[in-house]
């Protein structure tokens, strides 16, 4: 019998051992986790600490008996060691004991780990990171036992201003602290700008452009202090400031790693190994408009790299066809999308970038409760190729479809004015005969005009 081992459960992990089920039904599958929870909804975790989610159960994608029922075997609290590629085994520590577990296919799922940065003072009692379902419950319960005043959020992007919304949702006083010169800098600044009034039109009081010197502790209050002398003291911090691939098992195992420090892999999901397949955040994922390996650590990509793993591993033949870098987040009454590239990135990759941003509200204006919609369209204006495209808007504008819209286009390689030739649904209550997002099209169209050749 073939057997199959998974080293880490999460997306990635659990994804590929249903998809290697349903394409071998005979194979012997095993997943190793290091932690007691399998397949949780990290990114509801802000959601858990803000008490908008109140039972931390309820993130479990799927439970372990599901898991079990389709014939897989989990290893809960089971930490992978050494990987021995040549023997094709791996050294498992459990309770202290360490045993070496065979395998005939091997995935590699180990995620991410969140960055610590070379901060003077993050160990400090009441510096909290938020990555793990531990971390989650820990912060939790601290924020329960002893309600804090103030708080301070290191870190200005997505898990920083979800976590600026999650404490601030509880009372707390909120300083978001980014070394970034604006909030959310994955998108561009004139869009930034707007999630940063909203932040503050909460309550939250914001200080971009400063890189965190150091964290000082007195009389059990916490002082964050910046390089260019500003400070700010509160009784929680909570570090954001993103994650890196965790690939240690899988360099020390002399599986090749990219340039970007993420375990190399093909578009079958292959590792520069024999017979060791990789998926998640610790791998490099293709970009389908870059046309080259990037890192983009997303729940949604990591499923779908955990299919192909697992389907491949199981013997099919799958391919990842890659990412276009699609994320939506929820900012109070604000949502921020935005798919492919940005303005900076299409320069910097040498395309002919033209941007134009229009504002359009997201139904028709007669029906009660139209919002507008900042929609920023990203096209090279010599082949008039669609780029990325970011929105801001209220969220329950239908930000996500629109963002979505504009990722099958780049897909699909499209021009931006392609998007204005789909058929896409209307009624007066959710849209107009022309969706913004084909009328922010059509405008970028009209703006670049017959400067570029198509």
């Amino acid at each position: 019998m073939t057997r199959l081992l998974i080293i880490g459960g999460s997306d990635a992990g659990t994804e590929a051992a249903l998809r290697a089920r349903l394409t071998d039904p005979a194979l012997e599958i095993t997943i190793v986790v290091a932690d007691a929870f399998l397949n949780f909804s990290i990114c509801g975790l802000p959601f858990f600490v803000s008490g908008e989610v109140d039972e931390w159960r309820s993130l479990a994608h799927r439970g372990e008996s599901e898991i079990a029922d389709r014939g897989i075997e989990v290893l809960l609290g089971h930490r992978a060691n050494a990987i021995d590629v040549g023997r094709q085994v791996v050294d498992v520590e459990a309770g202290g004991r360490t045993t070496t577990i065979p395998y005939d296919r091997l995935i590699v799922a180990t995620g991410a780990r969140p960055v610590r940065p070379p901060i003077a003072g993050v160990d400090h009692d009441g510096v909290h990171v938020l990555h793990t379902m531990t971390d989650g419950i820990e912060l939790r319960r601290r924020l329960d036992q002893r309600p804090p005043v103030d708080a301070i959020v290191i870190g200005s992007g997505y898990i920083g201003v979800e976590m600026a919304d999650a404490l601030t949702r509880r009372g707390i006083k909120v300083t978001l602290v980014g070394r970034a010169p604006a909030v959310l800098p994955t998108v561009d600044p004139e869009l930034g700008g707007l999630l940063r009034t909203e932040l503050e039109d909460h309550g939250v009081a914001v200080m971009t452009g400063g890189a965190v010197d150091r964290i000082d502790m007195h009389a059990n209050r916490l002082t964050v202090r910046v390089a260019d002398g500003r400070h700010v003291s509160a009784d929680v911090v909570v570090l954001g400031a993103g994650i890196r691939p965790d690939t240690e098992l899988a360099a020390s195992a002399g599986i090749a790693l990219g340039d970007t420090g993420a375990i190399r892999v093909s578009n079958s999901m292959e590792t520069s190994a024999a017979n060791v397949f990789a998926a998640g955040d610790c791998v490099e994922t293709w970009h389908a408009v870059l046309e080259r390996p990037g890192y983009f650590p997303l729940g949604t990509t990591a499923h779908k790299q955990g299919r192909v793993a697992g389907g491949n591993a199981a013997g099919g033949r799958v391919i990842f066809r890659g990412s276009v870098g699609t994320q939506v987040v929820k900012v109070f009454d604000l949502a921020a999308a935005r798919t492919g590239l940005s303005e900076r990135e299409a320069e910097t990759a040498g395309f002919g970038a033209t941007t134009v941003t229009t504002v359009v509200p997201d139904h028709k204006p007669y029906y009660p409760g139209a919002r507008d919609l900042s929609i920023r369209v990203i096209g090279d204006s010599r082949t008039k190729r669609l780029l990325g495209v970011q929105i801001v808007g209220h969220w329950q504008a239908e930000v996500a479809k629109r963002i979505d819209i504009a990722a099958a286009g780049l897909h699909q390689q499209a021009s931006v004015p392609d998007l204005c030739d789909l058929d896409l649904s209307y009624t007066p209550p959710v849209s107009s005969p022309w969706d913004p997002i084909q009328v922010a099209a059509d405008a970028w169209d009209q703006q670049v005009g017959s400067t570029a050749a198509v």
